[in-house]
């Protein structure tokens, strides 16, 4: 399924915002889940850098690493599956619930999209 241009370019300004939104939830999380301030402040830092760097080296449109379609699924799921765990861990489960769901229809609609791109 082809999306219409307008419908594709709202889309992809979606999916950056929820990987952005991805990084904040794991740098909130990072914060909450230490009593020590120093151990926060290396949460709060190390979690969305994890993120960001297995999103470029595997789910990017530039990515180090070239993966078929599938693997891409499943790092986009990895980290958008740790963006939602950790705001149930924040104690946020509706967030949880709306993130997980924007997620997976983004993720759905872009990779429908991009299969039906390939076959033109």
């Amino acid at each position: 399924m082809r999306l219409p241009a307008p419908l594709h370019v709202v889309n992809e300004g979606i999916a950056f915002l929820l990987e952005l939104a991805a990084l904040a939830c794991l740098a909130w999380w990072g914060w909450h889940s230490a009593e020590n301030i120093a151990l926060r402040l290396v949460l709060a830092i190390a979690a969305p850098v994890a993120a960001a760097v297995a999103w470029g080296l595997f789910a990017s449109p530039k990515a180090t690493f070239t993966l078929p379609p599938a693997g891409v699924l499943a790092a986009k799921a990895l980290v958008f599956g740790a963006a939602v765990a950790a705001l149930w861990a924040v104690e946020h489960p509706t967030w949880a619930l709306v993130f997980g769901i924007v997620a997976v229809v983004n993720t759905g609609l872009a990779a429908l999209d991009s299969q039906a791109a390939m076959h033109r």
